[in-house]
């Protein structure tokens, strides 16, 4: 894809248009049982340090065992994003001091990751799709947790997250604006969650990103990205640890401006981590480059490099889930959904699954738009995933199944809908307990227009001139048959009686 400088990539400032250019770093926590190198549990809710192992707690002595498991997940999550996976791969100690962190260092992979350079395709809000780069993705163990609330005077240390595994991906700087940002996490959450490799938990912290802002002049990402030379760029700022969609977009557009101002004032961007805080809507400095630690990465002496079997590779590739954009291309191809049904429908897998199983041998077209509209808004409402309907998709089926026979009408479809939400039992349960079945009995139709013909010969001369007037009758009639009137019947007796033609 060329990159074309359209208006919504571009800022205005005092002294002219600048671009925003954005590398992100997605911590995911890998789905796992047990750590990365101990045999502790893993979990959310448990009470503060329960989950800690000897290991975890750093006590002398104690020699860290790598989960095959995770390491699996890894390499499974390196292929769903089409990228290359390192046979040969080594994990390294990144030093620091901080209480959560038992050992003093954390485990990590800096110079050998497991998963190399790939590609995800990423849809944005207006239906086109654009590339992000991965540069890599490394497996490292997260630190504990530090709770100031609970004294005045004290920090209290939970070490349940110690030693949980990380895949951490770390893209190229392609993203280019806080729209792209935002289709790029959740994209990378729907693969992962495909996967089976993360849950995508943001609000318990199972996945978050730091996101590196810089802003440049109008036309110098091109250069950059015609010559790879990165002072066509300006000095990054990295935001750390941002857990939600909106605090992502948000964040973005108050560092892009900061920096702006800043520029355009005659200063300089210092390259600096900072943290975004939602209730004041700013990002605040945590630590420049030049007070940040030097981390003396090493290999680790206590694990040997990690050698992967190709044969090990290949069979993990063989029984990978189908995933989002070929699940995208499929319901398209098989279903004749357009890409934007499609699009809603694989953004969920549940989602999807839900409407494959109620689309069998239905109208495809209007049980996707059952499940994306009417279904969708009620879960939300209600707080519930697609994993979670009260509503199996048979029901849906069935509802579709009675419009398809002119059973019911699509207005009375959503009468009867409320009534299943209600729990009343299934669509044609509902409709002959309430006696909602639509009426195809054209001598009763006829009737219902001979009397409001009868009743409004004024109104029934004007048609003739004004046939755009025939939308009243439509509507009084549905009305004397309390909507139950099939509206094809309606409109071609109306047609019949009125002389339109």
């Amino acid at each position: 894809m060329t990159d074309t400088l359209s208006s919504s990539k571009l800022i205005q400032g005092r002294t002219g248009d600048w671009e925003i250019v954005m590398g992100l770093e997605i911590h995911a926590q890998v789905a796992s049982k047990a750590k990365l190198f101990s045999g502790a549990a893993v979990g959310f809710g448990a009470g503060p340090n329960e989950q800690v192992s000897l290991v975890d707690a750093g006590f002398p002595g104690m020699l860290p065992t790598l989960n095959k498991h995770c390491v699996e997940q890894a390499v499974k999550t390196g292929l769903g994003l089409k990228a290359a996976i390192n046979r040969k791969s080594q994990f390294d100690r990144k030093n620091y001091f901080y209480p959560d962190l038992p050992t003093g260092y954390q485990i990590s992979q800096l110079y050998y990751p497991i998963v190399g350079e790939g590609v995800v395709e990423v849809e944005g809000e207006d239906g086109t799709f654009f590339n992000v780069g991965i540069e890599r993705l490394h497996l490292e163990q997260d630190a504990g947790k530090l709770i100031h609330d609970l004294s005045p005077t004290e920090s209290y240390v939970d070490l349940n997250r110690a030693g949980t595994a990380l895949m951490e991906i770390v893209s190229r700087p392609d993203i280019r604006s806080p729209e792209e940002a935002v289709a790029y996490v959740k994209k990378i959450r729907t693969i992962l969650i495909y996967l089976g490799t993360c849950d995508g938990d943001m609000e318990k912290g199972n996945l978050r990103a730091d996101v590196n802002v810089s802003v440049c002049r109008a036309g110098n990402y091109a250069k950059f990205k015609e010559t790879g030379d990165f002072g066509f760029l300006g000095t990054r700022c990295e935001i750390k640890n941002v857990n939600s969609f909106r605090f992502i977009s948000q964040a973005i557009n108050y560092e892009a401006r900061r920096q702006i101002e800043i520029l355009e004032d005659g200063g300089k961007i210092v390259q600096e981590t900072r943290l975004y805080d939602p209730t004041a809507g700013e990002t605040r400095s945590m630590r420049s480059k030049e007070e940040a630690n030097d981390y003396r990465y090493f290999p680790d002496p206590d694990l040997l490099p990690l050698e992967l079997e190709q044969a090990w590779i290949d069979d993990i590739k063989a029984n990978l889930p189908e995933l989002p954009d070929e699940k995208r291309r499929r319901l398209m191809a098989d279903y004749g959904l357009s890409q934007y049904d499609a699009i809603v429908l694989i953004s969920e897998q549940a989602k999807a699954d839900y409407f494959e199983e109620a689309a069998k041998g239905r109208d495809a077209k209007l049980v996707a738009n059952w499940v994306t509209n009417e279904l969708s808004a009620r879960l939300a409402a209600a707080g519930k995933d697609f994993s979670e309907s009260p509503l199996p998709a048979a029901h849906v089926a069935e509802l579709v199944a009675l419009i398809e026979e002119g059973v019911i009408s699509s207005k009375i479809a959503k009468e009867v809908f409320d009534h299943v939400w209600n729990g009343e039992g299934s669509p044609r349960a509902v409709v002959e307990a309430r006696g909602l079945v639509q009426v195809n009995d054209t001598g009763a139709i006829e009737k219902a227009v001979d009397d409001l013909i009868a009743a409004n010969p004024d109104k029934a001369a004007a048609v003739a001139e004004k046939p755009q007037a025939l939308g009243w009758f439509v509507g009084q009639v549905m009305k004397a048959t309390g909507g139950k009137a099939n509206p094809a019947s309606v409109n071609e007796i109306l047609k019949a009686k009125l002389g339109i033609h």
